[in-house]
């Protein structure tokens, strides 16, 4: 095992400038001092995709599985961020959330979701009944909810800006309209990273380590690389609607639904934002693109890809019920906004307004299964971030401070 402290002057490269990245890239130049950080992104800007296209939870813990990456690295994840926020004077609002029951069936769950978020350590989290769901969110329905009073919201992309421009205090550089089509590694010691910028080939530089956060592509880049194909990017597109100005006092703190056990998503729930907008969403449809966020946003190779691979299909046998009641949704406002009536019972169809859709770039096994963990893979001098869907912007500096610790221990196979 090598020490962990890198010679001054070692060369890194992270693919991505979405929050992962960028903490990835701060972390660098604070652990090691003197290092050389480039950060490669292939849009204008930083925060392009879902560091830019979420609701701005701060989620607490309290659906993860007790051990799981997601479950340490959260909890570890907010009180960085927190810290991290007070640091910058940027917002970090507590305004607390409440998980609600309907029936009896959801209040079956909500005790096994109380069961995890206490093992994983979530604060004064506990279950209230009727009457004090009301006194907590008065335009509310439900038999009984879990609160999570602590749980908060922030602005993401505003975050990502501060942790680059902690980058380029220390000396890092980011550079824009920067597209990665390849590695050369040849030559054992460094990695060779080819490209397009501007439009035309370049070799992007030679770099000791590189670390994908790429988010949406980071399988393509993983191939690139030569680690294993799967698990892929399948890409689900969450549309949002916006509560209209006068109708945002319905709403005090987060508001969601039981997130059904099946599935990686959590359901529409409705959102207060730094803002001060209110959203309701996210559904969960499959996106047409790797970055699709408009229905008319197609990428037919992609499909035809995607169509063709036999863990998708079986993936798609499976749940064609819940697809189907999900397309329905994004199809119809009225149908869209009866899920969120469902625990508002106030809203209604002309109480909203269109907001933009983000993508979630969800891991999928070779057998067509969901990859719920974060999952990352590494060989030689190349590191790959293979799923960080929600909670990664949560517990981005905790991710970060992991992927540190793998890079010292050095290259291995």
């Amino acid at each position: 095992m090598t020490s962990s402290a890198a010679p001054a002057g070692r060369r890194y490269a992270v693919i991505g400038a979405g929050i992962v990245g960028a903490a990835v890239a701060r972390a660098l130049t604070q652990r090691h001092p003197g290092c050389q950080v480039t950060i490669l992104e292939k849009e204008t800007g930083p925060a392009e995709h879902q560091s830019g296209r979420n609701s701005g939870v701060v989620h607490a813990g309290l659906y993860y599985q007790p051990g799981s990456a997601k479950a340490r690295l959260v909890r570890r994840g907010i009180r960085m961020l927190q810290q991290y926020c007070q640091e910058r004077d940027l917002p970090y609002v507590e305004c607390g959330k409440v998980l609600i029951a309907r029936n009896e069936r959801d209040l079956d769950r909500l005790k096994d979701i109380e069961a995890r978020a206490t093992a994983n350590g979530v604060s004064k989290v506990r279950l209230i009944d009727h009457d004090e769901l009301r006194t907590i969110e008065p335009h509310a329905a439900g038999i009984a909810a879990l609160h999570s009073p602590t749980t908060a919201i922030v602005d993401y992309p505003a975050v990502t800006r501060e942790l680059l421009q902690d980058t380029v205090d220390a000396g890092g550089r980011v550079h824009t309209g920067v597209t990665v089509t390849g590695f050369d590694q040849q030559r054992s010691s460094e990695v060779v990273i080819k490209g397009l910028h501007d439009g035309t080939e370049a070799d992007l530089g030679a770099f000791d380590h590189v670390v994908v956060c790429a988010g949406l592509h980071a399988d393509t880049l993983a191939v690139l690389a030569g680690h294993d194909p799967f698990p892929r990017i399948v890409p689900f597109r969450g549309e949002f609607a916006a509560l209209v100005p006068h109708r945002r006092a319905l709403v005090n703190g987060l508001i969601y639904p039981v997130p059904d056990p099946r599935y990686p998503f959590l359901g529409v729930h409705l959102t207060p934002r730094v803002d001060g907008e209110v959203f309701i969403g996210p559904n969960a449809v499959l996106a047409t693109a790797r970055e699709g966020y408009r229905r008319r946003d197609v990428d037919l190779g992609a499909l035809r890809t995607l169509v063709g691979w036999r863990g998708f299909r079986r993936f798609a046998r499976q749940n064609w019920r819940a697809g189907l009641r999900e397309m329905y949704g994004s199809a119809s406002r009225r149908a869209f906004v009866r899920g969120a009536r469902h625990y508002v019972p106030e809203l209604t169809v002309r109480d909203v307004t269109a907001a933009p859709a983000g993508i979630r770039a969800q891991a999928m096994n070779a057998d067509g299964s969901l990859v719920d963990d974060f999952r990352t893979s590494r060989r030689d001098r190349i590191f790959v971030v293979r799923n960080a869907p929600s909670p990664a912007a949560t517990a981005s500096l905790a991710i970060a401070d992991d992927i540190l610790a793998e890079l010292d221990e050095g290259p291995r196979d």
